[in-house]
């Protein structure tokens, strides 16, 4: 699914160049829960927001189900954003003047989906999600653990092939991460591919393989 060959970010700075993350190769296959760990300033980030399309400033080979990401221009990537990639943020990223199941609706109506088809498709997401009660409630009347559930329904109601999520549990307590992780899980089992970044070693015990990195190199698996 993803393929990544000498893969290198970097910034520049008064001091110099500096690196972000220096040749990375790795591979994910269809149907992993994979997650990147690391202390602070690893890279984590910086690589997962590559995958998801976000940062186009690179170097390197990234191929994404057959497609050459590093050949594209920037109009396709974020095309194949769109068709491919469901993002779970840590801080929700919901919008603030829309409902939940506008909010929903979103990805959707980027995808020219057609209205008719978009209000099914919502009011399934919100019965699967069991949040059917909470769709015309606004993101500052839910709590933290309901907006992540909110933003992971959002990441899914597209059907995309991969979720990426940066920290998606950092700002929850534990039951309501207990919940996010498991819901990770089934969407997993289900055939959706995961990639999570995490400083939680019980938030990886949910996946199947972890790819480890300091200060931009990748070290471990």
């Amino acid at each position: 699914m993803i393929t990544l060959r000498s893969l290198e970010k970097s910034v520049d700075s008064p001091a110099g160049r500096i690196f972000l993350l220096r040749r990375i190769t790795a591979e994910i296959r269809t149907g992993e829960f994979v997650t990147i760990m690391g202390p602070s300033g690893a890279g984590k980030s910086t690589l997962l927001s590559i995958l998801g399309l976000l940062d186009g400033m690179w170097t390197g080979e990234y191929y994404l189900m057959g497609h050459e990401v590093h050949q594209l221009p920037p109009k396709k990537r974020a095309a194949l954003n769109r068709e491919l990639i469901g993002f779970v943020f840590q801080s929700f990223h919901l919008l603030d003047d829309l409902t939940v199941a506008e909010n929903l609706d979103i990805p959707l109506s980027y995808r020219g989906v057609k209205a008719s088809e978009r209000q099914a498709i919502v009011a399934d997401v919100l019965d699967r999600f069991n949040i059917v009660g909470k769709k015309d409630l606004f993101p500052s009347q839910l709590s933290g653990g309901q907006q992540q559930l909110v933003g992971v329904a959002r990441a899914v109601v597209a059907s995309p092939k991969v979720i990426l999520a940066d920290e998606p549990t950092g700002n929850l307590h534990s039951a309501q991460a207990r919940e996010i992780m498991e819901l990770f899980r089934d969407l997993n089992t289900a055939g959706t591919t995961i990639v999570q970044v995490s400083h939680s070693e019980e938030n990886a015990s949910y996946g199947n393989r972890i790819i480890q990195l300091k200060d931009g190199w990748l070290v471990d698996e």
